[in-house]
C-alpha cells in the first residue's frame, strides 16, 4: 500500500498532462474557428465551477482543519488572477498567434522557472556536490535550451510575399513572448501554493474556491473586451466540446491534483511533468490529429 500511494502523484501528474495536451488540440481548433479566447477561457472557468463546487460541498469533512479567514481569501484570490486568469488569457492568445506545438514547447520552461523561483524562496537548497542537485541545474539548462530553440528555429513558409511573411513573423514572436508570460504565471502559481495549501490541505474546497474566483475575474475582462453579443454564441460541436472538456475534465481536475501533489512533493514535482505535453501533442500529431 505504501509503495503505491507513492506512485500516486506520478500517475496523476502523467494523466493530468495527457489530458492538457488534448486540450491544447481542442483549443487550438476552436479558436481556429474563430471563437474568442476571453469566452473560451470564461466558459471553461464555469464550467469547471459548476462542477468543483457541488463536488467540494457534498465531500466536505466536517472535520476538517481547513479553515478560511480575510487574509488566506486574499491569497487563494491574489492565486487564482495569477496563475488562472493571467496565465490562461496569456496562454489562449499566445496558442491564437503561435502554434500547438510551440505552445507545448514554452512549457519545458516551467520547470526551469519554478526551479529558479524556489531556490531564490529557499524552497530547494542547492549544493553543487550533489549530484541531484547538478541534475537539476543540467535539467533547467536543457528545458531552456529547448524552448528558446523551437521559439526561434522556424521554418519559412513557402508562397508568400514579403509583406505576409512579416507580419506572420511579427505574430509569432509576439506569441510566443505571450507565451513566456503565461508560463512565468504558472510557475509562480505553483510557488504559492506550497503556503497555501500549509494553511488550507483541503484541495477539492481550495480547487472549486479558484474556480469561482477565476469564472469572476476572467468574466469581467470577457465582459469588457467582448462586446458584440454574437461572440458569446458557440456556433459548433467543436467549440462545445472545447469548452466542456477543457471545464469538466481537465481544470476541473487539475488545480484539485496539482495542489495536492504539491503539498506531498513540492512544486518542482509538479512543474518536472510539464515538458511530457510536448510530447504527447507531438504523439497526437503523429496519430492525424492536427
Amino acid at each position: 500500500m505504501g509503495v503505491w500511494e507513492e506512485q500516486l502523484p506520478v500517475l496523476g501528474m502523467v494523466s493530468l498532462e495527457f489530458v492538457y495536451a488534448i486540450m491544447i488540440v481542442l483549443n487550438k481548433q476552436a479558436l481556429s474557428q474563430g471563437l474568442s479566447s476571453r469566452i473560451l477561457i470564461f466558459y471553461r472557468q464555469s464550467c469547471a465551477t459548476l462542477v468543483t463546487f457541488p463536488m467540494a460541498f457534498l465531500l466536505r469533512k466536517e472535520s476538517s482543519n481547513a479553515r478560511m479567514d480575510v487574509r488566506l481569501f486574499l491569497m487563494i484570490f491574489m492565486s487564482s488572477f495569477i496563475g488562472v486568469t493571467l496565465f490562461e488569457n496569456l496562454y489562449i492568445e499566445g496558442l491564437r498567434l503561435a502554434s500547438s506545438s510551440v505552445t507545448s514547447a514554452m512549457f519545458n520552461l516551467v520547470p526551469a522557472l519554478t526551479f529558479l523561483l524556489a531556490t531564490i524562496l529557499g524552497l530547494e537548497q542547492m549544493k553543487l556536490n550533489r549530484l541531484s542537485d547538478i541534475a537539476k541545474m543540467f535539467g533547467t539548462i536543457l528545458c531552456a535550451g529547448g524552448a528558446i530553440a523551437i521559439t526561434f528555429l522556424k521554418g519559412q513558409k513557402l508562397f508568400m510575399d514579403n509583406a505576409q511573411a512579416l507580419q506572420d513573423t511579427h505574430s509569432w514572436l509576439l506569441g510566443c513572448v505571450l507565451l513566456f508570460g503565461g508560463v512565468s504565471c504558472l510557475s509562480s502559481w505553483l510557488i504559492l501554493q506550497v503556503p497555501i495549501t500549509k494553511r488550507y490541505p483541503n484541495y477539492l474546497s481550495l480547487s472549486a474556491w479558484t474556480c469561482l474566483f477565476s469564472m469572476l475575474q476572467t468574466g469581467v475582462i470577457a465582459f469588457f473586451m467582448e462586446r458584440d453579443p454574437q461572440a458569446w454564441v458557440l456556433s459548433s460541436g467543436l467549440e462545445i466540446a472545447a469548452c466542456l472538456f477543457s471545464g469538466v475534465v481537465v481544470t476541473g481536475a487539475k488545480y484539485c491534483i496539482q495542489c495536492w501533489c504539491i503539498a506531498r512533493k513540492g512544486p518542482l514535482f509538479v512543474a518536472t511533468f510539464s515538458p511530457l505535453k510536448y510530447c504527447l501533442h507531438h504523439l497526437l500529431r503523429l496519430n492525424n490529429i492536427p
